[in-house]
């Protein structure tokens, strides 16, 4: 028994890592004969035989790292075949919300709040600056990278909410001995998005413990988008593109509301040195901007961040650990100068020359220069506990898991519109208020700038404390092999908070207006995992197992749930394993989504009931307008209706059920080679969204006798004189369907080539279904093969490839990533830019190991410097930046020294 116990203790590394080390060093246990390998991989905690599970599962190692040349977690995962969809990333933070500057993986494209994000095997707290809803990749540096394990199925009855679309799971080195110190330079070859990282790492190891440290330190300079793309582009002339500009003019975009020309727009001066007073007919060709200088097509990041992980054997069987880890991040990005609307001029007004009453639309207030947005983040995490053998047979482990994340959120350059009314103000301004005068480019005062243009700081926060306690082992032998289990519990409690600036809650800012937020929620958790072998050494039968497990979960905020995975792994023979999963899966609405604040404001809204009584209405909205009491002639007198939007914290968790199958085939022909097939459906009710209050009063009223959910007195009202809506409800509700099917494929290959080691690696997913009813009875969306524009791009195929060929002296790798082609979702066909090609990234690398000390490497991203793509419905750039590469071709040398 004493073999089989060591064994545990050194291979067990998901299940405990603490539990890994082991008398490996001792010569006498090296001389026994060696014991039967029991791990536990990820997606399952019972220790098994060998390394295979009833679930798809991806790794990259260490190597595979460093070859791939990536210097951050995001880097690293968004470019594997199985992500999708939008992720934050520093070539599109602008968009990320809660929080810019973090980045996250989103498998499947089911969003980055369904992928769990395990490391060790355990959670680690969201990141970002307040109340979010992911973990920030930025915040696990990758040179303590030992591998990375992805789970590409749904695991919520092995660890629990969110892990919809999948798991990964961050492993880090444990036995690293000695110290060894790297630094990395790199640039694009437009000598811009210069990024600098520099690694030390040192690692001891004794007859009973072990301690692995790291500092690791990486920072990113900006590359702006004007010096990657001229202009915004748009094809005005059918068949051409052409420049277009953003309507809201530096001099003042304004149209005249009284007199014979009311409704004629003009523009004020905006060239400098000319007329201070003048203006012209508005003519979008003349007057309109370009805003790609004043944004980022890549924004700076600077992390630095520490990390140790240890582990102290107290007796024979029993060893105490501890993982420590802390990076602080700094990140940035630009923003065009803040856009003033609707602001009304009486003819009288001193600063106006029209001699008529104007409004001015939108004016850029360009004197002030770019808007400015920055992030300070802080995150901490350690978790320690206990783990060891009880009767040579049962590993068991308990540990305290405590994460927290502290950030603040500024923005420099923001009009405080309180201020801004007093200044334009000529009762007001002149004593003590400077006036500021907006009619035409460079009239307002600095004095004036100084006045209305401010700061604001918000600061929030993530917490996370969990106890868990767990224990596998045999539970009795078969004639077909011993049954293992594994079961524990949990205890953990999520707290966010985010308290934006006071001028922001009071909606004096000229930016969205935001509640303070503060929520959290206890669960308590118990699960039970088998694996039970029902054949064995038969004909076409050389192992059949079954895996069971079952999780229940007891929330303070919605009551309990209870999810199951069944699994089935057939090895017919030592070439071809059979393999499939059925479970379900939930998430629980996250912090934010419960707990935001009930912002209120009105919002454009078209009331399907105007006009009921018209000819040509609907029949079934005008007998449902009727039986609702409004009156014949009723129409819509305004464009706008109060409108609640923020948390719910009436939510409930989302459903999904989740099934694979597939096979792993070792090629008996061709030594070597293994490929592997897996086909993954998986179905997700009651999704969260939120639904625009015009999408609601339209499927309410489109209904048979108003049945549709919508029409409750929860989602509107009515004004019972007038009849018109008063109220409308946008929050977020369980109201969503998302279907999504597929196929990943992998090839392996190791071989022997002209006296080299030679390994070739090709991964692909196939996505034949992406579709999304937003809501019950709504049209369904089909994502598949699209390019969403605002939500990312969900191309069918997706794929990486690569080959490595390696001597005693030196290493050559060369991988090929591809986009494949899709449609613009909001395009029509034949539009440019409604249809993109596959987009194929090519990167090399080089390495030179100089001595048993040195190694040299160099390489080069994006090889053929290959341009993002036109997008009709571009975000930025042109293209879609949450898919499509914007840096260009990247340079690179890396040296290390280790010993």
């Amino acid at each position: 028994m004493k073999k089989h116990k060591l064994s545990i203790l050194a291979l067990a590394v998901t299940f405990a890592p603490g539990i890994t080390y082991a008398q490996v060093n001792d010569a006498a246990t090296e001389a026994q004969q060696k014991p039967v390998e029991r791990i536990a991989v990820t997606g399952s905690r019972v220790l098994r035989a060998e390394a295979e599970s009833a679930a798809p599962i991806q790794v990259l190692t260490a190597e595979d790292i460093e070859l791939s040349g990536v210097t951050s977690m995001e880097m690293l995962l968004q470019k594997m075949s199985v992500s999708a969809g939008f992720g934050g990333s520093q070539g599109n933070a602008y968009w990320v919300g809660g929080g810019y500057g973090t980045t996250q993986v989103n498998l499947r494209g089911l969003g980055v709040n369904r992928t769990l994000v395990l490391l060790n095997g355990r959670r680690v707290v969201n990141g970002g600056t307040g109340a979010n809803a992911a973990v920030d990749l930025n915040t696990i540096p990758v040179n303590i990278i030992e591998r990375v394990e992805v789970l590409k199925d749904g695991a919520s009855a092995i660890y629990g909410a969110d892990a919809v679309a999948g798991v990964v799971n961050i492993i880090t080195r444990k036995n690293f001995e000695g110290f060894m110190v790297d630094g990395r330079f790199a640039s694009t070859d437009k000598s811009d998005g210069e990024e600098t990282s520099f690694n030390v790492m040192l690692g001891t190891t004794s007859d009973r413990g072990r301690l692995t440290s790291s500092l690791s330190y990486r920072t990113t300079e900006a590359i702006n988008m004007g010096d990657r793309a001229d202009c915004a582009l748009a094809e005005v002339t059918p068949g051409e593109l052409s420049c277009v500009g953003s309507a809201s003019t530096p001099g003042g975009r304004a149209v005249i509301t009284s007199g014979p020309e009311t409704g004629n727009q003009i523009n004020f001066n905006q060239v400098v040195g000319g007329p201070a007073k003048g203006y012209e007919a508005y003519n979008p060709d003349v007057h309109n901007v370009d805003n790609f200088p004043m944004l980022n097509a890549m924004s700076p990041v600077t992390t630095l961040g520490f990390s140790s992980f240890g582990d102290y054997r107290l007796s024979e069987e029993t060893y105490v650990f501890a993982e420590v880890l802390y990076n602080s991040r700094k990140s940035n990005q630009i923003a065009t100068p803040g856009t003033l609307r609707n602001i009304d001029y009486a003819a009288d007004h001193p600063d106006n020359p029209v001699g008529e009453d104007i409004r001015i639309l939108q004016r850029r207030l360009e004197e002030g220069g770019a808007r400015l947005f920055s992030q300070n983040v802080n995150t901490f995490r350690v978790v320690t506990g206990f783990d060891g053998l009880y009767d040579d047979n049962w590993a068991w482990s308990v540990s305290y898991n405590f994460g927290r994340t502290t950030g603040n959120d500024m923005a420099d350059n923001v009009v405080n519109l309180e201020r801004l009314g007093k200044a334009i103000d000529p009762d007001v301004c002149g004593v003590g208020i400077p006036c500021a005068d907006l009619l035409g480019y460079g009239n307002i005062s600095q004095e004036a700038l100084d006045y209305i243009l401010f700061k604001n700081t918000s600061y929030g926060g993530n917490e996370q404390r969990s106890f868990t306690a767990n224990v596998a082992g045999d539970l009795f032998q078969t004639r077909n092999g011993a049954i293992p289990v594994a079961f524990g519990v949990e205890h953990r409690k999520e707290r966010g908070w985010n308290e934006p600036d006071s001028s922001i809650v009071a909606g004096v800012m000229n930016t969205n207006r935001k509640e303070p937020l503060r929520g959290q929620y206890t669960v308590s958790e118990a699960y039970v995992e088998t694996s039970i072998p029902l054949l064995a050494d038969k004909t076409f039968v050389d192992y059949l197992a079954v895996d069971f497990a079952y999780r229940y979960s007891d929330y303070d905020t919605f009551g309990s749930a209870g999810n199951y995975k069944a699994g089935l792994h057939w090895t017919i023979n030592d070439n071809l394993k059979l393999r499939a999963t059925k479970s379900t899966a939930f998430r629980v609405p996250n912090i934010p989504e419960l707990f935001g604040g009930m912002d209120e404001g009105n919002l454009r809204t078209s009331d399907p009931c105007s006009g009921w009584d018209q000819s040509g209405a609907d029949p079934t909205i005008a007998a449902n307008c009727q039986a609702d009491g409004l009156p014949a002639g009723y129409t819509q007198t305004g464009s706008t209706v109060l409108t609640r939007t923020g948390g719910n914290p009436d939510l409930g968790p989302e459903d999904a059920d989740t099934f694979t199958a597939g096979l792993v085939w070792n090629v008996q022909f061709i030594e070597g080679l293994q490929v592997t097939i897996d086909y993954f459906d998986i179905k997700i009710e009651n999704a969260i969204r939120g639904v625009s209050g015009s999408t609601k009063l339209a499927a309410c009223y489109g209904s048979e006798n108003m049945s549709h959910p919508f029409c409750s007195d929860a989602t509107y009202t009515r004004d019972p004189l007038t009849g018109a809506v008063n109220f409308l409800s946008a929050q977020p509700d369980n109201v969503a369907t998302e279907t999504v099917s597929g196929v990943d494929a992998s090839v392996f290959y190791n071989t022997q080539l002209f006296g080299l080691n030679a390994r070739f690696n090709v991964n692909m997913t196939y996505l034949d279904e992406y579709t999304l009813a937003a809501f019950a009875g709504a049209d369904p969306i089909r994502y598949a093969g699209k390019i969403t524009g605002g939500n990312g791009s969900f191309t069918r195929l997706r794929s990486d490839a690569s080959a490595t060929f390696s001597s005693d002296q030196w290493q050559l790798h060369y991988g090929v990533r591809m986009i494949g082609s899709a449609n613009d979702i909001n395009a029509d066909p034949g539009d440019i830019g409604a249809h993109v090609d596959h987009v194929f990234y090519h990167n090399v690398q080089g390495s030179w190991f100089v001595d048993k000390n040195w190694t040299v490497s160099a390489g080069v991203n994006n090889l053929l410097d290959k341009k993002a793509p036109f997008i009709q419905s571009w975000t930025d750039a042109n293209t879609d930046t949450m898919t499509y590469d914007l840096m260009g071709r990247q340079l690179y040398i890396k040296a290390r020294y280790q010993f």
